[in-house]
């Protein structure tokens, strides 16, 4: 229960925490970062085979200056390959047939097997290895917040045995001098605009190159340096929402200006989607007079909304 406690006392300040001792092998961790960066270094032709301009779904590259994660700032200055939930790739899944079709029909999927089939296997091996060593530690870190909310410890297992997740692969490349000038003093200049994340929770993995930047409440920028051996866990606008807002869902941004390119690999895990988003029953204090904050909307509704919210931009950009 100690570790339940820490994580209630995280949750309710700054919304973000660091993780060690996990499952996650150092080796599968470096695998993927290895192959990602060959994969983001290597010709545009090639990259553009896995565009997300070729997926019904947005699913796969995003090239760089495409973009906008807050419509206040600057395009980001970024690339990314990203995706969703797939039962095919989740080890606890043995039949496919066993999925209900109320949870079925929210799954999408491009055809044959997209973008996956568009890269090189040296690519998706470790990537697809690194998402589903997370997705294991995602399902850990679940029943612990659990707890941490007073709950049996499998409270939440129904709700996500088929989880909305997704995952994006960032990859910043350097700054040239003329662009760090320019960014430099300029608060709009963002190399992933600032926002929360609109999800249960969010497992990062990130180099040490640094950037990722916390908004406190005091409305400081704080430096979530990288620490070795850990990820970083922050809560999203879903955990804030079912918990009344007892858990913070925090504003975060990246600021590149190390003059080195960096990357980090983002999971982002929800509810089923068939699910509803309703106040947990044990965040209001009915004795003290409180009241639920939010009605109960699906949880595919949840999802559309926010992503209608993004914002994606055509090249060129600030």
């Amino acid at each position: 229960m100690e570790v339940a406690q820490q994580i209630r006392q995280a949750a309710t300040t700054n919304g973000f925490f660091y993780i060690k001792d996990h499952d996650v092998p150092s080796s599968i961790i470096q695998e993927a970062e290895t192959a990602a960066f060959t994969f983001f270094r290597s010709p545009t032709s090639l990259k553009e085979k896995a565009s997300m301009h070729n997926s019904l779904y947005k699913y796969g590259w995003k090239p760089p200056r495409t973009q906008r994660l807050n419509p206040f700032e600057s395009v980001d200055h970024r690339e990314s390959f990203s995706w969703r939930y797939d039962p095919r790739y989740d080890p606890s899944v043995n039949d496919l047939a066993e999925i209900p079709e109320e949870v079925m029909r929210f799954i999408k999927h491009d055809a044959d097997d997209y973008p996956w089939s568009a890269v090189p296997l040296e690519f998706k091996g470790p990537v697809i290895g690194y998402f589903q060593a997370v997705l294991g530690l995602g399902r850990v870190l679940q029943r612990a917040f659990a707890l941490s909310l007073g709950l049996e410890e499998t409270a939440f297992d129904d709700k996500s045995s088929w989880p909305d997740l997704g995952m994006a692969v960032n990859y910043y490349p350097p700054l040239s001098m003329e662009e760090k000038e320019q960014k430099m003093g300029d608060e709009t200049r963002v190399s992933i605009g600032s926002h929360t994340d609109f999800q249960l929770f969010t497992i990062l993995g990130q180099d040490q190159v640094g950037g990722l930047q916390v908004l406190s409440r005091s409305g400081q920028w704080l430096n979530a340096k990288p620490i070795p051996g850990t990820f970083v866990v922050n809560f999203g606008d879903y955990m804030q929402r079912i918990t009344n807002d007892k858990y913070v869902s925090t504003v975060h941004r990246v600021q590149n200006y190390s003059g080195r390119e960096r990357l980090s690999m983002a999971f982002f895990f929800g509810f089923n989607l068939n699910e509803t988003c309703e106040v947990l029953d044990s965040c209001v204090d009915v004795e003290k007079g409180e009241e639920k904050k939010y009605e109960a909307v699906s949880c595919w509704e949840w999802t559309q909304r926010r992503v209608r919210m993004m914002h994606d931009v055509k090249g060129g950009g600030s």
